[in-house]
């Protein structure tokens, strides 16, 4: 065990008190519905996305997660449906979490503004029992023996606009500040807090065979610093997508979180898969191998034409 290990884990369990609490996913274009309830239905065929993050690889009980994410649009493209099951951990803590999605959505004139409500419950776990834990005092009550679980209701709100060749969104996925303590007398000292995510994206068609979209995410948790993916992607022939992201935040005086790669293919009409790899600039990158990603995504229905020639219709947007 690395020797930083229970370090790190103290420092990210203090942190979380007022910082970022969601798993940072690279591949955040596509994987929208776990940022934004309002994304339901957006795409015209069914899709069903898996994602896969074992993040600061090396590092025992660094965080990892996993989510499957499906929606749709019914009622004459009206309403789109949607949930997400995901399951995250770091540390002796784990969570598993499923959210339904309802979404509305407004036709314009050279757009759709699509609204979307979405209520969750969290399954909340800390292995106390963990064979990893050694307490300096053996004999401390304070110091749970068996593992302490909780369910967390919650609900969260969306909006997201869908242009020809661009979008844009704003969500805050959970409004409720749950308690988030397991101790026995009524103590209120660590709460799930709100988090603001905005993104957006526009897509370049430079010739037929080659699309340019520049995209972001930025996240905002009160009373913590601001956090944000900036992306740039291309697809060559509406097959090979490449992209980098740069990651601000972390603790180098400026110099960002991490710089990320993807790669991916439109591997048959209904089949695509990215893998992104991050190396990180924070204290943390002497003590691990950086972070992998895959995401495989899955089109029931996929399109006649998927270049399209807009933001909705290429592997880039959704």
């Amino acid at each position: 065990m690395k020797k930083l290990y229970a370090i790190v884990l103290s420092c990210m369990c203090s942190l979380s008190l007022q910082a970022q609490q969601d798993i940072l996913y690279t591949q955040f274009m596509f994987n929208k519905l776990a940022h934004n309830p309002g994304y339901a239905g957006s795409f015209e065929s069914p899709t069903i996305v898996a994602v896969y993050r074992n993040q600061w690889m090396g590092l025992e009980g660094a965080p990892n997660a996993q989510i499957l994410s499906y929606n749709q649009r019914i009622l004459n493209n009206r309403v789109g449906l949607g949930g997400n099951l995901s399951r995250s951990s770091i540390g002796i803590t784990s969570s598993l979490t499923l959210d339904v999605t309802y979404a509305y959505r407004i036709p314009f004139k050279r757009g759709t503004l699509s609204i979307g409500l979405q209520p969750s419950v969290r399954y909340f776990r800390q292995n106390w029992a963990d064979p990893r834990l050694r307490a300096i005092d053996q004999n401390d009550l304070s110091i749970p023996i068996e593992p302490s679980t909780k369910y967390l209701p919650n609900v969260g709100f969306g909006a997201f606009y869908t242009g020809y060749k661009w979008y844009a969104g704003v969500a805050i996925p959970r409004l409720v500040a749950n308690n988030i303590d397991f101790s026995e007398f009524g103590s209120d000292i660590s709460r799930e807090v709100q988090h603001i995510n905005a993104m957006g994206g526009i897509t370049f068609h430079l010739n037929d065979d080659l699309d340019l979209t520049p995209q972001a995410l930025l996240r905002y948790v009160f009373n913590a610093p601001f956090d944000a993916d900036i992306n740039v992607s291309v697809l060559l022939k509406r097959k090979f997508y490449a992209g980098a992201t740069y990651r601000v935040g972390g603790d180098t005086n400026g110099a960002g979180e991490s710089v990320d790669a993807l790669l991916g293919i439109q591997a048959t009409e209904n089949l695509f898969l990215c893998l992104s790899y991050d190396i990180g600039f924070t204290r943390l990158r002497k003590f691990n191998n950086g972070s992998v990603e895959a995401t495989l995504r899955w089109y029931f229905n996929p399109p006649a034409d998927l270049s399209g020639g807009g933001v909705i219709d290429t592997p880039l947007g959704y």
